[in-house]
């Protein structure tokens, strides 16, 4: 382990997968610094865990009703989060909702960032019209509150799980253009982007490889960052009953239909209320942490 340290801090690289290696292991010692990072990243990694094992976790089915055992309180007959008005148990409906909170935060990462990334490369690099264009119609996304163009978006699509996802994609892009757009502006000038143009580089080429490397750590933090207000989105959407449709065991949902015993039988919204707190905590935490890691400044001080 000693050798492997060494090898990882060594300052004069031997090949360019040594130096990558080095760079991600003194990240990573960054990064463990940060005790609230830690905690994030924790959350985190507990999210991923449920979301794969929640068969083997789950004492109960989700979604089977048992009406004789409805609205039991928390630590009843084996029921320790207690059951909702359908007899359902909640733990097991907590855990089996971690997997479609995981799947809609998986989407999003897959699809919003993509779109903004590429928009704001090629709006910054180009500049002229094309940048006035891609802009103005960023802009006109960024005029209108999330959670109100995802509801307009969900109405005219119809409710459901992929149209939910669909529309916090379409809402989710425009931050991810303006961060790239910025980063870009700040490079498309430098010494070795002109060096690889006079070596014949393509446009597609210099984005591709040169000016999308050099924007990603910006648009990880805010990936990272969003992920709490994209959880959200899904869960107001899931309350409103315009996401993820029953008895699917979404927790915006499971909010949505306790909410009518939150005085007597409090433990039925509170519950899922609290997921969500706890997840959307880790991954803010998480993105405080790779912010301090990932920002060229902050390393290096």
């Amino acid at each position: 382990m000693t050798a492997l340290t060494t090898w990882l801090r060594d300052p004069n690289p031997a090949s360019r997968m040594q130096s990558r290696l080095g760079q991600s292991y003194l990240s990573w010692l960054r990064l463990r610094r940060n005790p609230l990072a830690m905690i994030g990243l924790t959350i985190t990694a507990a999210l991923i865990f449920i979301a794969v094992f929640a068969p083997l976790l789950a004492p109960h089915d989700p979604i089977t009703q048992e009406l004789g055992r409805r609205l039991l309180p928390p630590g009843t007959s084996g029921n320790i989060l207690g059951t909702d008005d359908f007899g359902r148990d909640i733990l097991s409906r907590i855990l089996y909702g971690s997997r479609i909170t995981l799947y809609i935060v998986l989407l999003v990462i897959l699809t919003a960032p993509v779109v903004g990334l590429v928009i704001g490369t090629v709006a910054g690099y180009f500049g002229g019209w094309v940048d006035t264009i891609l802009m103005r119609i960023t802009d006109i996304f960024l005029a209108f509150p999330k959670l109100i163009l995802a509801l307009a978006l969900v109405a005219v699509l119809g409710p459901g799980m992929e149209n939910a996802v669909l529309a916090i994609a379409l809402t989710s892009w425009p931050p991810y253009a303006r961060v790239a757009r910025a980063e870009t502006l700040t490079v498309r000038n430098s010494d070795y982007i002109a060096a690889v143009k006079l070596q014949g580089a393509s446009s597609a080429r210099v984005i591709w490889g040169h000016i999308i490397p050099m924007c990603l750590p910006s648009v990880i933090i805010r990936v990272t960052l969003d992920m709490a207000g994209v959880i959200l989105t899904a869960a107001g959407l899931g309350f409103l009953g315009l996401g993820v449709q029953p008895p699917l065991p979404e927790w915006g949902l499971m909010i949505s239909s306790g909410r009518k015993f939150l005085f007597e039988q409090w433990w039925v919204a509170t519950m899922p209320g609290l997921a969500i707190f706890i997840v959307s905590l880790g991954f803010n935490l998480l993105g405080d942490g790779l912010r301090d890691v990932l920002d060229p400044k902050s390393a290096s001080k």
